[in-house]
């Protein structure tokens, strides 16, 4: 019998949480045994993230060997993101214009969850100005960054310490391979969590079902609608034209590539799950490490345009369910403020809520309009995840390309399925 491949065993993984979610909607029995399973799963990826981040940074950085160049590239990589980024944001404005999902919503016929937790994660954002985002991109000890998950810490660690080991020559040659080595290692590991991703996707969406029930989008399914067809003209439509005349590859011949990734990351609604295998899959989409590395990772802090999109298209649909009116000035503020306050802290838990509460006070908006689509956040969450991964492994391309280093013949044979297995 021919194996069950991991996209299918994820996605029976999916259906049968949502059935089992579904069936014991409101018993705590489901979160007290589905819980551990999934946090498990969560714990094993988070265990790998730092380890191949770091190893295959400090390998790709030391590849290129060169100051001047690796500012060229990390200069490209910000362009690039605040672009695609920003483009992302006014398509959400767009949507929320033309379509215009909280118009008509009665508030007593929704549910208020407790945000609290995110206004106090707020509240300590709000707290740091943008000199001190910028200055605590420095460790002071990066072993505690590593220890904290701080992604852009680690990354500065890892290119200081690449560039130290390419400037000491054949002194250096022992600790590359030391890495290159422990690169290996660790994308072996994520092939072995991987095989357990099946149970931690229907322990998650389990309890998940259980908790909220399938009935809590039918009063906003308007905005659920409109959330999912944005980034779905976004991703065709943006990122198509993006990865047709800027890298010449089809867009859908890569999402074919990564769609065991995209299900994953759709599922459990964390980036951080998919990320060692991107950037796995990308280098062997003719990518060369040394972009891939940096970019890819940098990309999870800089680069969400799926949460961009929805922050923007949800700050509009809390002001139509007010009806407070967002003429073209305020809109165009929005668009600023959301420029800013989306950048650096993607390892905040609810990233997406957390720049929301940091935003609709500066444009006038309830933050307590918040509490009513607390509910299926979680829905949207999986959508606007899977947009960040589409993203972020395209720009790796685009990086690739602008750099002159893409390999498109590799690219065309890894999508053909010819050489080394996915």
């Amino acid at each position: 019998m021919k194996r069950i491949s991991l996209a299918w065993q994820i996605l029976i993984g999916l259906v049968l949480g949502i059935a089992v979610g579904a069936v014991f909607y409101g018993n705590p029995a489901v979160e007290t045994y589905l819980q551990p399973v999934g946090d498990i799963f969560l714990h094993l990826i988070k265990m790998i993230v730092v380890p191949i981040v770091f190893s295959t940074l400090v390998v790709g950085v030391a590849g290129v060997g060169d100051v001047k160049k690796l500012g060229k590239l990390g200069g490209k990589t910000i362009l690039y993101f605040e672009i695609i980024t920003t483009i992302a944001i006014i398509v959400g404005l767009l949507v929320a214009n033309i379509v215009q999902p909280g118009d008509g919503v009665n508030m007593k016929q929704l549910t208020k969850t407790d945000i609290q937790s995110y206004v106090d994660t707020a509240n300590q954002q709000n707290t740091h100005s943008f000199v001190d985002t910028v200055v605590g991109i420095v460790p002071t000890n990066p072993f505690a960054a590593f220890a904290n998950g701080d992604m852009l810490a680690v990354i500065f660690f890892s290119v200081m310490f690449g560039l130290a080991v390419a400037a000491i020559g054949e002194r250096g040659k022992p600790v590359l391979a030391f890495f290159k080595g422990a690169s290996d290692a660790m994308f072996w590991v994520t092939n072995k969590v991987m095989r357990f991703a099946p149970f931690g996707v229907f322990a998650l969406i389990g309890v998940t079902i259980s908790k909220f029930g399938i009935h809590s989008l039918v009063p906003l399914l308007k905005l659920v609608l409109s959330v999912y067809g944005a980034m779905i003209l976004f991703v065709v439509l943006i990122l198509g034209l993006v990865a047709k005349f800027v890298c010449k590859v089809n867009l859908w011949t890569m999402i074919k590539i990564l769609k065991d990734e995209l299900i994953l990351a759709y599922s459990t609604a964390s980036s951080e799950t998919v990320l060692p295998r991107i950037m796995e899959k990308m280098e062997k989409f003719g990518c060369p490490k040394s972009i891939t590395s940096f970019v890819i990772p940098t990309g999870y802090s800089f680069n969400l345009d799926g949460s961009t999109l929805y922050q923007a298209l949800a700050a509009l649909f809390i002001a139509q369910m007010y009806n407070i009116h967002m003429p073209i000035e305020k809109q165009i503020m929005l668009v600023l403020v959301l420029m800013l306050t989306s950048k650096g802290i993607a390892g905040v838990p609810g990233v997406s809520f957390v720049v929301l509460l940091a935003t609709l006070g500066s444009v006038g908006i309830p933050l307590e309009g918040l509490a009513f689509i607390a509910g299926i956040d979680r829905i949207l969450d999986m959508g606007r995840t899977a947009v960040n991964v589409v993203g972020n492994s395209l720009a790796a391309v685009v990086i690739s390309t602008w750099e002159k280093q893409y390999d498109r013949e590799k690219g065309n044979a890894y999508a053909r399925g010819e050489g080394e297995a996915a």
